[in-house]
This record gives structure tokens, sequence and C-alpha cells, in this order.
């Protein structure tokens, strides 16, 4: 049994709040993926973690359990295509807005991992860094954002195999990258992503 995480239950006690959090920022392919979650008050469990601290098993039993007793949860994604469009930044916002707007019920507050956000739909919010290692509800949400993506990236693998998405997520590891040079690039690349090992070279 991993060794517990004591993370807080809620910012404002008494008050539904969401925690959000995303996945796959920092990959050159695939989606980013939001979640929102709103857990009953005082859940505690003791595998839950920052989802990055977290096992894949622990992570896809977390999941399980956020997804049954959870009062509240929604997942949203936002692609390729858009991130290019947008900056990932604020496709990782987009994300976590759409979760939030899917939610079951209407949250009195959100708890957003990392320092940046932008109002919408007249929410108050608290940005925490590494707020996924800090509330619980956060580190449900990155949970969900997690597995869901690493899900997709399985999923998207065997419609564009040789790029070993269903080991790397659409991270630039070297396989990936010699995949590219092999292969080419796929609608689901971020083109706004510029590797230094893809660039031409002038000799």
């Amino acid at each position: 049994m991993p060794h517990a995480v004591n993370l807080i239950s809620a910012m404002q006690p008494g008050r539904r709040e969401a925690g959000c959090d995303e996945a796959g920022r920092g990959p050159i392919a695939g989606p980013v993926y939001a979640a929102a979650v709103i857990l009953p008050a005082g859940f505690h469990h003791p595998l839950l973690n920052d989802s990055k601290k977290m096992s894949r098993s622990n992570r896809d039993k977390m999941r399980a359990i956020i997804e049954r007793e959870a009062e509240a949860w929604a997942v949203a994604a936002v692609s390729a295509e858009e991130i290019d469009e947008l900056n990932i930044l604020r496709a990782s916002i987009s994300a976590m807005q759409q979760a939030v707007r899917k939610l079951g019920v209407r949250p009195d507050f959100l708890l957003i991992d990392g320092n940046r956000f932008m109002p919408f739909d007249g929410y108050s919010y608290a940005t925490v860094v590494h707020g996924d290692a800090t509330y619980a509800s956060i580190a449900a949400a990155s949970v969900l954002a997690k597995t869901w993506r690493d899900e997709k990236m399985e999923e998207l693998s065997r419609l564009y195999p040789g790029y070993g998405w269903e080991r790397n997520a659409g991270y630039g590891t070297r396989e990936h990258v010699e995949a590219i040079k092999r292969l080419g690039y796929t609608p689901q690349h971020r083109r706004s992503f510029h590797l230094k090992e893809l660039e031409p070279t002038l000799f």
C-alpha cells in the first residue's frame, strides 16, 4: 500500500467545490484533456494523489472509485488542431471550462490546478500551484484527465500505428521523433510544437 497522502478536502468547507486539472500540455501529439470533479464532503481515499505520482494500476482503480462516488464529474478534450489555433495554455483553460460546463450540478467555487485561468460564466475560483498534490478534488480531476487521455492515445495509436503513442502518450520521446522522421506527421500532431530534433539542418 502506498504511503497515504494528506490531501485537503476543501478550501471553503460547506461550499460545493469543483476541482479542475488537465493532462497533456506537454505532448507533441494528441488532444489535451481536462476534468472537473465535485467530491462528497470529507471524501478521503488512501490511493488518491497527484496522478503523476500514482502507478497506472492505482490510477485505474481510483478512476473507477471517483466516477462512482463523486457528487459530479465531467471530462472534456481540445483537439491538436484547436491547440494549434489557440496555443496550449488557452486550450488547456478551454478544456477545463468545458468540463465544468458539463457537470450535472453547478459548483459554488472552482479550484484550478496551476497559476493561470480565465473568468467565465460568473464562477469564482482560486488557482493553486501543485494543487493536484494539495486538494483531493484537484487530485481526483488529475486522475480522470490522465486516465481518459491515456485511453484516447491508445485508441489513436491503433489508427496511427508506428509512433508508439500507446507507450509515450504523444510525448516527444526518441521513438516518437524517429517515427515522425520516418512516417511524417499525422493530423494528431501539434504543428505549433517545434522540436529541435526535427528542424532541417543546413549541412
